[in-house]
């Protein structure tokens, strides 16, 4: 069999089914991966003609990286749960909710900035591991937590863990390709100068794209979590979430280009939140009436999960300890500075890396992985966790509470991450390296097919394979990493600027984050939503076929100027159909009675009021 349309089918199959099952039917992930686990080895077996001893090393290395993933998602368990005890959490609430108890401002500042922050100095999914627990503290619902935390998986993940899919990912993928250092010796350029530009396209087109995306945060929160689910209540924060969107991306391409890759979300990250929280407890352009979620007693089952949210609940709250806001803030504090420190002292960086547990050449495939305990982000929020408890002065049974609530959380992700790991390996462990066959691995082979229904408009596509490698590989720089030559080759062969249309594909693959079931999963685990992943999966493909919209169009545009093509059209009505259905929401919403919550006259402070 070697019909491209057939093949690029069966390729995609395993994906579109775990789809169906996780949005369509609304399937816990624990149930939909292990069948299209089962799939993928079929396909692989029957249609790729893969050795089953590649079959099976591929789901070894697949259950290593889930296990290194279990890791990083109980440490995150571990110190939310050691700060409910302590009671911390409680402090850390009124933090925010003295900025502003408008839901809307506290969502942007602690998931749009704070959130960056944390993604550019760890990633691999980790901020929404921090930022939904949080959230979940402060009053949010367990699934609005959730879903904030997944969306800002976007325009800062390019260069999260101080750049690693663009220094590891793009990098590693087009090293040593064909016709790349040509490419880099034309523009008078070395390779690492190459992957710099390419990073600056990058962080061009995530300025583009991620302008709005406080705003459809503000707008979602309020849609589908509001007491009369108005999506219109969200643009009553407009000014506020531009002005932190610009906060954000305008010191990111400024310490792109001036600094590099590496601190792009790090410091682009820090700098935003410093600004806008200063400029927040002054009042400068915070909405005129309050937003809040509807009461307690009126919440749609869903929404919440095993944890309770804010102060209603015993679990989240203990008040054993009175804890002060700089102990209460502590632990993240220390967070932020051991990721800081151990990814940017060199020989810290090198000495942790250097401790591994590894399983080389499995079952004498060539196929291997290595789990880093040191370097991991589990890591870190264990040893936190563990300073936190002489920090806050925890007694025996609260340090055993944690670790027994911790622990009990972790099983809703377990399952799902230990088949949806090894499906992903197995689905790109494939090709004439792993079996008797002529045929590209399966994520190559889909490419090639969607290649060639794109022909020249391919950078308006780029940035959807992006996505979907980041779907299924559930990280964006592995997903650099299987498609960045793929890329790179089909803008020679379509004579375009190689370097735009392997940015669009960095900006893809961050973007589909936002549906990458292991974060989905993580961050679904740590408030105790496990098994609804695909109610999250729902709303967050909203905000995703937006930003590949977007950047696919600026990319065109990089690629062919400013002109009357693709690009600019596509971008236009892009645009303009956001804008209409804001519109069309805020006309619909106009006739429902405006709830009371919504009416809340905020307490005079210093500086301007904008609606």
């Amino acid at each position: 069999m070697d019909h491209l349309a057939v093949l690029s089918f069966l390729a995609l199959a395993p994906i579109v089914l775990v789809g169906i099952l996780l949005v369509g039917f609304r399937l816990p992930a624990m149930y939909a991966m292990p069948v299209g686990y089962i799939v993928v080895v079929g396909i692989a077996v029957y249609f790729w003609q893969t050795e089953w001893a590649a079959v099976l090393a591929s789901s070894i290395q697949g259950l290593i990286l889930a296990v290194g993933l279990l890791y990083i998602i109980f440490g995150a368990l571990l110190l939310l749960a050691t700060l409910t005890k302590s009671g911390a959490i409680a402090t850390i609430r009124r933090t925010f909710t003295d900025i502003s108890p408008d839901r809307r401002v506290q969502a942007i500042i602690i998931g749009w900035l704070f959130g960056s922050f944390i993604e550019g100095a760890s990633g691999f999914g980790t901020p929404a591991a921090v930022v939904a627990p949080l959230m979940l503290a402060l009053g949010f619902p367990a699934m609005a937590a959730v879903m904030v935390g997944m969306v800002i998986q976007s325009t800062p993940v390019s260069f999260g863990a101080v750049g690693t899919p663009v220094l590891v990912g793009v990098s590693g993928g087009l090293e040593g390709g064909g016709g790349v250092e040509e490419r880099a010796s034309a523009l008078g350029m070395s390779f690492p100068e190459y992957i710099s530009e390419i990073g600056f396209q990058t962080v061009l087109l995530h300025a583009a794209a991620g302008t709005f995306v406080p705003l459809l945060i503000c707008c979602m929160l309020c849609g589908f979590y509001g007491k009369e689910r108005r999506f219109s209540d969200g643009l009553g924060a407009w000014k506020f979430a531009l002005f932190a969107a610009f906060a954000l991306t305008i010191p990111s391409v400024l310490y792109n280009y001036f600094l590099g890759v590496e601190f792009t979300s790090l410091l682009g990250g820090l700098t935003g939140l410093v600004i806008v929280v200063l400029a927040a407890r002054k009042g400068f352009l915070l909405p005129r009436t309050v937003w809040d979620f509807p009461p307690r007693e009126d919440w749609l089952a869903r929404w919440t999960g095993k944890l309770e949210p804010g102060s209603g609940g015993s679990e989240m709250v203990s008040t054993e300890n009175r804890i002060g806001l700089l102990r209460a803030w502590a632990p993240y504090l220390i967070i932020a500075a051991v990721l800081v420190i151990t990814r940017t002292v060199e020989p810290l960086k090198v000495w942790l890396e250097g401790v591994t547990l590894s399983w080389d050449d499995i079952l004498g495939t060539g196929i291997g992985e290595a789990v880093e305990p040191l370097f991991s982000p589990g890591a870190t929020f264990i040893l936190v966790s563990a300073v936190t408890y002489g920090l806050h002065r925890m007694r025996g049974h609260q340090i055993l509470g944690s670790w027994k609530m911790a622990g009990s959380q972790l099983a809703g992700a377990a399952v799902a991450l230990l088949f949806a790991v090894p499906l992903v390996r197995v689905f790109i462990n494939t090709g004439a390296e792993f079996g008797e066959t002529t045929l590209e691995s399966m994520p190559l082979t889909l490419a090639a097919g969607a290649a060639e229904l794109g022909g020249t408009n391919w950078p308006l596509i780029a940035p959807w394979i992006g996505a979907l490698g980041a779907f299924v590989a559930g990280s964006n720089t592995v997903s650099n990493l299987m498609f960045s030559l793929f890329q790179h080759a089909t803008a020679d062969r379509i004579a375009v600027p190689p370097e735009s249309v392997v940015a669009a594909q960095a900006v893809g693959g961050a973007a589909g984050n936002m549906i990458t079931v292991h974060n989905v999963v993580a961050a679904s685990a740590v408030v105790g939503l496990a098994g609804r992943e695909g109610d999250v999966l729902r709303q967050t493909v909203l905000p995703l076929t937006y930003y590949l919209l977007v950047a696919g169009a600026v990319s065109f545009i990089l690629v062919n100027g400013v002109a009357l093509h693709a690009g600019t059209v596509l971008l236009a009505v892009t645009l303009a159909a956001l804008a209409a259905l804001l519109a069309w929401f805020k006309l619909r919403d106009a006739r429902l009675p405006v709830p009371e919550h919504t009416r809340l006259p905020r307490p005079r402070q210093g500086g301007g009021r904008s609606e």
